[in-house]
This record gives structure tokens, C-alpha cells and sequence, in this order.
């Protein structure tokens, strides 16, 4: 198979989105497929083989770590020269538009994959009255294609409620040679700020409002006692606010971090604390549960589907601090509870294998290639949206 993949979010970021589409990239080489990827400036410009294009546009005001992509013509013949059997589009926004036209242009079918709750981040960047056209927005693009795959149960049953349609599971898995308690080292807890006699709380993350991380502050300012310490794997717009707000309690921030590194720092930790309630998935919670961590979350969209309350870890209330609290309180005073909450944490992110998902995907493509075309709306026209973006592109140029 011949499959492009057009996304607004690629490496050198890094976050569920990023890892996926690199996995799936891998994948498709390992299996003989070609593909190519239009994306982000800075991306590097080829991936597990696969040529990555290029795609000029500006950061968001309310999102800087994302850009705005600005479709032109010339990235149309680009990929008609390609001559996909398929254009997979990642969370498609104003790029994906871009992507789907060309895509009907050109008579191939196309898969949306549905990542991230934008509709629903509209409120934590107080746009709150966009929530609604971003859902209708997002509506009409997936249902110009002929599957919408989505990670987790919990997002299925809420996009098919939104008027999604063909909605398909794509859920996720997770390296478990990589993330494992074995790579557990006192050196790295030293280095995190934990003695042997430490109880090192950890989270990893985008430090900003939408993963409702002053929830995670709240906590632990109400827990500080003797002997915890907080490690915070991450950056992001909120992250002045979370230091100012932990100031005075043994914090360690880390960063970002990624491969050898971040599995390292999940071994270290002896619990993982997320306390967002907007994920899709959650392959951080993934990542810590392969990496034998009882998990605290919120029973919430994404990460209800990966944590067996009271078997992996505790699913406290969404928004609620002082459940949250109490949630990592009854797990800190039970060290042997927490050992077997991480022995069956670790037993069922085995159970999530790479390989076996991205196939799924993979035939998936492979019976959408074989069927009847979705025919397209007729209001799928992207002749104003080119020229508005080669407009704005030139604008932005020129500041």
C-alpha cells in the first residue's frame, strides 16, 4: 500500500500524537508499505523512510507548542504525484480540510484518526463559544471519510453521540521491553531527588490547564509530609503557574523527555499521578502501568479504559481535588497495596502489543481500499480556503 499521512503535528514535538503517527511510520516500513507525510516546518525531513513535506504556517496564540498549517496548491500535486491508495489524516484541521479535498480531487479514500479533544479544550483556553462549531467543524471533515478511527471505547461512544459516523477503534499499545520495572536504579531516583526512604510521586505531561494540573498542585500541596517527592516530566504554558503554586514542597521539573530517559524516570517513581480528564487514550498511563506504576487517575474519557479502579490504581472524581487527594493518600499508606496494584498494572499493559494494533489499522485500510468510494458533499470546496491561506501565509511572511 501507498499511504499519506497529513498531519499538524509531527516531531520534533512530543506527545501521544507525535508517538503514534512515528509508530505507525515504523510500522508501514516494517510491513514493505510506502508512505509519505506532509507536516510542521521542523519535522526532519524523512521518517522510518518515508519522505516528510514540509508545511509552512504560524503558532497558535492559545496553543504555542501547535501551528496552524496553511494549504496551498502546490502540496496538492504533491501528493497526487505520490498516487496514495489512501490519505490518512491526523486530527485534521484547517491542513486536513486541505487534505480531504485533495483527496476526493483524486478519487482515494480517506481515514480521519481522532487524537485529541480539541472541542473540549476550548473551555480550559476560555473559548468556550467555539466549542460547538469546533465539534460541527470536526463533524462534517471525519464524515467526508470513510472511517474515523478513534483509541479508546469511552471516545467512540462520545463521537457517535456527536453525529460522528463509521466510527472504528484504533487503540493503542505500548514497548514494554522499553518501559519496564526492570530499568528501576537508584541512580536515576538520586538524580529525581528521591532517597531509598522516598515515596516519589511522578507525572508526565503537558504542563497546561487542559490536563488540569493545578488539580495535581492541590494535592500535593495538601499532602506534603516527610519523606514525598514530585517529579514533573513535561513543559507547556502552565508550568510558571505550577512551580509558583509548589513553591517551597521537593519538586524536581525535568523537562521533556523521551526514549531510555523517560522509561528510566517511570521505573524510578513509585506512583503516577494524572489528574486530566480530557485525554482520548492517555499513552502516558499506558507507559506508566507497563512500567509497573499503580496509577491515580480521574474516571474520565481515556483514562477509565486503561485503569481498573481498585486492580491497576484508584480513578478518583474528575475534578475534584479532594478526592484526588484522598485517592493518593490511600495508596501512600498502603505500600503493600500499591505493590500489588502495580504487578497487575504491569500485567495488563502486556496485554497491548504495537504491533497487533497497527495491524488492525493496517487491514482496516487494507478493506477500506477495497470498497466503494464515500462520495464526497458538494460544500467540500477548498478553493476559498487556498486562497485564504496563501493570503495569510504571505501575511505572516511578511511580519
Amino acid at each position: 500500500m501507498r499511504i499519506a499521512i497529513i498531519t499538524e503535528n509531527f516531531l520534533p514535538k512530543l506527545d501521544g500524537v507525535t508517538r503514534t503517527i512515528s509508530m505507525l511510520l515504523r510500522h508501514l516500513e516494517e510491513r514493505g508499505h510506502q508512505a509519505i507525510v506532509f507536516g510542521p516546518e521542523g519535522a526532519p525531513r524523512r521518517y522510518a523512510g518515508a519522505r516528510v513535506i514540509a508545511v509552512p504556517g504560524i503558532r497558535l496564540p492559545f496553543y504555542p507548542e501547535l501551528r496552524a498549517l496553511f494549504p496551498n496548491r502546490a502540496m496538492g500535486y504533491r501528493l497526487a504525484r505520490f498516487r496514495p491508495d489512501l490519505v490518512h489524516l491526523a486530527d485534521p484541521m484547517l491542513l486536513g480540510m486541505a487534505g480531504l479535498y485533495w483527496a476526493h480531487r483524486i478519487a482515494v479514500p480517506t481515514v480521519a484518526a481522532y487524537h485529541t479533544n480539541i472541542a473540549s479544550y476550548m473551555n480550559h483556553f476560555k473559548l468556550g463559544l467555539l466549542e460547538q462549531p469546533v465539534w460541527a467543524y470536526r463533524r462534517f471533515l471525519h464524515n467526508q471519510c470513510a472511517a474515523t478511527v478513534c483509541p479508546s471505547p469511552s471516545t467512540a461512544a462520545i463521537l457517535t453521540a456527536q453525529g460522528f459516523e463509521r466510527v472504528h477503534l484504533w487503540q493503542r499499545g505500548v514497548d514494554s521491553i522499553l518501559f519496564t520495572p526492570e530499568r528501576r536504579r537508584a541512580a536515576r531516583r538520586a538524580e529525581l531527588g528521591a532517597t531509598p526512604a522516598t515515596t516519589l510521586l511522578l507525572y508526565v505531561g503537558r504542563i497546561s490547564h487542559e490536563k488540569d494540573i493545578l488539580t495535581l498542585a492541590r494535592a500535593y500541596r495538601a499532602l506534603a509530609r516527610p519523606g514525598l517527592h514530585l517529579a514533573v516530566v513535561g513543559d507547556g504554558p502552565a508550568r510558571g503557574e505550577l512551580e509558583e503554586t509548589l513553591r517551597g514542597l521537593p519538586v524536581t521539573f525535568t523537562g521533556y523527555l523521551a526514549g531510555e530517559a523517560l522509561a528510566d524516570t517511570y521505573a524510578a517513581a513509585d506512583l503516577f499521578v494524572f489528574p486530566s480528564t480530557t485525554e482520548t487514550f492517555g499513552q502516558v498511563v499506558l507507559e506508566a502501568m507497563a512500567s509497573g506504576l499503580p496509577v491515580v487517575g480521574c474516571d474520565a474519557e481515556g483514562v477509565r479504559d486503561l485503569v481498573r479502579h481498585g486492580e491497576t490504581g484508584i480513578l478518583a472524581r474528575p475534578h475534584d481535588p479532594v478526592d484526588f487527594t484522598s485517592a493518593i493518600a490511600e495508596l501512600l499508606d498502603q505500600p503493600a497495596r500499591r505493590e500489588l496494584l502495580a504487578t497487575a498494572a504491569r500485567a495488563a499493559a502486556l496485554t497491548r502489543s504495537w504491533s497487533e494494533v497497527m495491524d488492525g489499522l493496517l487491514a482496516l485500510y487494507a478493506s477500506i481500499i477495497a470498497s466503494p468510494p464515500i462520495p464526497a458533499d458538494p460544500d467540500l470546496d477548498a478553493d476559498d480556503l487556498f486562497d485564504a491561506a496563501d493570503a495569510t501565509a504571505a501575511n505572516a511572511s511578511e511580519k
